[in-house]
């Protein structure tokens, strides 16, 4: 409930009544008085800037959550967001215009006992707390008649979207028909046609057909942009081999971390308490006997295997419990041993051999993880001066020569490999290789290692096309790989219509598939392939399918119409009533909603918007 006066005072009321529907879905909007400034109003109901800027930061904080970065106003207004947040307040603000016109309001019963439900003034024994109520009331400086005031207003505001929308139900004939669009069922056969099934060997193209296919086809053989980069980086793996580490620096490292070189044997452990010794006893016996594994007492008792896990113990970790673990030889279920919680059996699933790494065993390793470390430290103490330079006017070449920096350049394509270990495989020199100009200068920037660079952009070689002479090779198998395709789409053609096999030659074998849903597939077939066997309209029919450079013969054998009277398509055509009633629901809200503004009349003040807009980061 914190901060929930800055949100206006209906804010607590948007909270209690979760006016989660139709045109208000989601956007808490709820009272529209108060506030000193306006943005807008509908008829005599006021839309203040108080309204817009909190539902307006409500919304871009909810899209960050859900994409897990922080929203700028100008991708909210980018994504039209700023509008929709206008849209929701009109829509509530017309609602209690209306309200307020036709006389609509709800009784002190109905506000009490909306007050009396909401969870923010519920004590420890879930019932309502006056004094709760009236803390909550202090801290955000609202006096109780003010705040049932707002409560009222909401709930009439309710009352009318659900006189409107409440009790539309989809039509019966409607619910049906797409209940069995959506069950219906096929059976198709199909089969692929590949090269070898030609009547003959593609023919040799001359070179004014390649020439041609070149030119035609010129965006498959264009080399993309190339950007001629020079650039000055420095790793910490780069700088490792010079850095100096003393024995006891290396043996810090080894006391800092050693949990990695000394650690005694470990198990991993499920416990499961029981209330008495006899059950526990009874449950092992089961165990034992194979007829129940440990798990199917952990599920009994209400809980989830991973409820019982203790992880990775020591002998030590597990108490009084812990000799009677240790002494499994291989994983298995020990007990009823008794602990603190009470009776309890242990399943180990895994043991872990003990660890005992000594120092000078670990020293090289040490030394290579541990000089890492003090090469990244350098370069980040070293940053500044390497800024400095670059600042001051110097050139990369300078900087290299000056310092650890090493030079190198790179023709660097955003649609090329990054070879291994080449710069090109950081995610930030590829973001500033692709936004840099020509007349930028080099700026120093970090790399996710710990490594820095910076680079210069000497050329920008735009798209070119590349020579026949040089692409001859990549130009012929690729019209060779049409060339085939297109015979392959005019034999399906011709077989789609004349399905039999020519005298003397075998039937072809199709491979047949039953059941086939509407968001099912063809196992070993393109996607497309449920589509098209979906929009055939009688068995027998034959249909081409051109996906994924594949020809594929289709046909429909059978449909098999829905049985509405199973359980799954009870289940369906229940989920399909509820879909179409709130959609239809949602139409007429949305028609009344705007009925209303229109008599009323809306007014925006489109400079105190932009000036909200120009405030909410």
């Amino acid at each position: 409930m914190k901060n929930l006066r800055t949100h206006g005072k209906s804010t607590i009321v948007w909270l209690l009544l979760g006016l989660m529907i139709l045109g208000l879905g989601g956007f808490g909007v709820t009272s529209f008085s108060g506030g000193s400034t306006a943005i807008g109003s509908v008829g005599g109901t006021t839309i203040t800037a108080e309204d817009y800027s909190r539902a307006l930061r409500q919304q871009m904080n909810a899209y960050g959550q859900q994409t897990g970065q922080a929203l700028t106003m100008a991708q909210a207004q980018a994504i039209g967001l700023p509008q929709a947040v206008q849209s929701q307040l009109i829509t509530a603000a017309a609602l209690e215009e209306q309200a307020r016109r036709i006389g609509v309001s709800v009784g002190d019963d109905r506000v009490r006992q909306t007050i009396a439900e909401a969870p923010a003034f519920q004590g420890p024994t879930g019932s309502f707390d006056r004094t709760a109520y009236a803390d909550v009331l202090r801290r955000e400086n609202l006096s109780e008649a003010e705040f049932e005031r707002e409560v009222r207003t909401d709930e009439a505001r309710l009352l009318i979207q659900r006189a409107v929308a409440g009790g539309v139900n989809a039509p019966a004939p409607v619910v049906e028909t797409t209940a069995k669009w959506i069950l219906e069922r096929r059976d198709v056969s199909w089969r692929e046609l590949t090269a070898d099934m030609l009547p003959a060997p593609i023919a040799q193209p001359d070179e004014e057909t390649l020439k041609a296919w070149h030119s035609a086809n010129a965006d498959r053989f264009t080399a993309p942009e190339l950007r001629k980069i020079t650039y000055a980086w420095l790793t910490p793996e780069m700088l490792a081999p010079s850095v100096q580490l003393d024995e006891a620096a290396l043996r810090a490292a080894y006391d800092a971390n050693i949990d990695e070189y000394q650690r005694p044997e470990r198990r991993m452990v499920s416990r499961l308490v029981f209330p008495t010794a006899e059950e526990a006893g009874a449950a092992k016996a089961q165990i034992d006997a194979g007829t129940a594994p440990f798990e199917t007492f952990v599920i009994q008792r209400g809980l989830q295997p991973e409820d019982a896990e203790l992880g990775e113990v020591s002998q030590a970790d597990l108490g009084a419990a812990g000799e009677a673990v240790f002494a499994l030889e291989q994983p298995g279920t020990v007990g009823p041993v008794q602990t603190d919680l009470g009776p309890a059996l242990f399943s180990v699933h895994a043991i872990l051999e003990p660890v005992n790494i000594p120092f000078e065993q670990a020293r090289e390793d040490l030394r290579a993880e541990a000089a890492v470390d003090r090469a990244a430290r350098t370069i980040e103490e070293r940053s500044a001066e390497y800024e400095d330079l670059l600042a001051g006017g110097a050139s990369l070449e300078q900087v290299a020569e000056e310092t650890e920096l090493e030079l190198g350049t790179i023709d660097w394509s955003a649609d090329a490999a990054p070879a291994e270990g080449s710069i090109a495989g950081y995610q930030a020199f590829r973001d500033r290789a692709a936004e840099i100009s020509e007349a930028d200068f080099p700026e120093l920037a970090n790399l996710d290692d710990g490594g820095v660079f910076a680079l210069r952009l000497d050329q920008v070689v735009p798209p070119t096309l590349k020579p026949f002479e040089d692409v001859r090779e990549e130009v012929e198998a690729d019209w060779r790989r049409a060339e085939a395709h297109r015979q392959l789409l005019a034999l399906a053609e011709e077989q789609r219509l004349s399905p039999a096999a020519p005298e003397g030659q075998p039937a072809p074998q199709w491979t047949e598939v039953k059941d086939i849903t509407r968001d099912g597939w063809i196992e070993g077939a393109p996607a497309e392939a449920v589509t098209r066997a979906f929009a055939m309209a009688e068995p027998g029919e034959v249909e081409v399918v051109d996906a994924e450079n594949r020809v594929i013969l289709l046909r429909l054998d059978a449909i098999d119409e829905a049985d509405l009277a199973s359980e799954e398509a009870l289940r369906i055509n229940e989920a399909v009533r509820d879909r179409l009633g709130q959609s239809l629901q949602s139409d007429i809200f949305d028609y009344y909603a705007r009925a209303v503004q229109r008599d009323a009349g809306i007014q925006l003040d489109q400079s105190a918007i932009n000036a909200i807009n120009a405030q909410v980061q």
